[in-house]
C-alpha cells in the first residue's frame, strides 16, 4: 500500500517538468518577439535558434512525461 502511494507521488513529482516546459516556451517566444521588435533585420537570422530552443524545451517536457509513465507502469 505504501509502495503504491510512493509510486503515485513520484510520478506526480516527475510531471513538474511539464509545467516548466510550458513556462520555458513562453519565455523563449517572448524574448524572441522582444528582440524582433528591437531589431527586425536580425529576426530572420535568429528564427532557427528560436525553433531549436522550442524543440529542446518541448523535448524536456515530453521526457518528464515519459519518466512519469515509467514510474507508474514499469
Amino acid at each position: 500500500m505504501e509502495a503504491d502511494a510512493a509510486r503515485l507521488i513520484g510520478a506526480g513529482i516527475a510531471t513538474i517538468g511539464m509545467g516548466g516546459a510550458g513556462v520555458g516556451v513562453g519565455i523563449i517566444f517572448g524574448n524572441y518577439l522582444a528582440a524582433a521588435i528591437r531589431n527586425p533585420a536580425a529576426a530572420a537570422s535568429q528564427f532557427s535558434n528560436l525553433i531549436f530552443g522550442f524543440a529542446v524545451t518541448e523535448a524536456l517536457g515530453i521526457f518528464s512525461l515519459v519518466i512519469a509513465f515509467m514510474i507508474l507502469f514499469a
